[in-house]
C-alpha cells in the first residue's frame, strides 16, 4: 500500500494550510496519509523532529512518499539522508522547502552538520520542489539550490507567498497531481 507522511514546518500543526485536504485527497484514492504533530513546534529542535519522523514512518520501500512544508522540507533531507542500504523512498514533494540557513537563525540546528546530498539523491526516486517567487520566509533562490543540488523538479509558483493558509492556500491541488503523477496513479 502506498503511504503518504505530511511534515508540517515551524509552528505548524496537522491542521493547519492544506495539510487536512490533501490528507482527505490522498485517503479517497486508498492511499494511507499521516500528519504527524510534530514536536516542540514553538522551538523546533532537530534532534527531537528526527527521531520522530523516523517512529512515525518505520521501515519506508518505493511506496512510501513525503511531502513536506516550509521546515518540514529539510526534516525531510535530513530523514532521507539517514537512510541506508538499500532503502528507498518512492518520492518526495518539498513545498517552500529549504535546504541552507534563511533568516531564522534559531533553525540553523537543521543545517549542522552540512547535508549528504549524494545519499539523499541515492535514497529517493525523485523530488519536486515548489516555490513561490515572493515567499518573505524563503527566498526562491533556496528552491533553484534544492533542484541544483538534489537533481529535483522545480515549478514556481508566482505570487503564492509561503504556500500557506494565511496566502489563501487551504487546498493545494498542484501537490496532489505531483503525488499522483510519481505515485504512478
Amino acid at each position: 500500500m502506498k503511504r503518504i507522511f505530511i511534515i508540517h514546518g515551524y509552528t505548524g500543526h496537522p491542521g493547519g494550510n492544506w495539510f487536512p485536504w490533501l490528507k482527505s485527497e490522498l485517503e479517497k484514492l486508498d492511499v494511507s496519509a499521516v500528519v504527524p504533530a510534530m514536536p516542540h513546534t514553538e522551538n523546533p529542535q532537530v534532534s527531537e523532529w528526527l527521531p520522530y519522523l523516523r517512529s512515525q514512518v518505520g521501515l519506508p520501500d518505493e511506496d512510501t512518499y513525503l511531502v513536506g512544508h516550509s521546515l518540514g522540507c529539510i526534516t525531510i533531507l535530513r530523514y532521507l539522508e539517514t537512510l541506508t542500504g538499500n532503502t528507498k523512498a518512492g518520492g518526495a514533494v518539498l513545498v517552500a522547502g529549504f535546504a541552507s540557513p534563511i533568516h531564522l537563525h534559531e533553525l540553523d540546528p537543521f543545517f549542522e552538520p552540512p547535508l549528504d546530498d549524494l545519499n539523499i539523491k541515492k535514497r529517493v526516486k525523485k523530488i519536486v520542489a515548489i516555490n513561490s517567487d515572493n515567499d518573505r520566509h524563503v527566498p526562491y533562490e533556496q528552491a533553484e539550490e534544492i533542484r541544483n543540488r538534489f537533481d529535483a523538479e522545480l515549478i514556481k509558483i508566482h505570487n503564492g507567498e509561503h504556500l500557506n493558509e494565511e496566502a489563501g492556500y487551504t487546498e493545494f491541488p498542484l501537490v496532489l497531481d505531483k503525488l499522483k503523477e510519481i505515485m504512478g496513479l
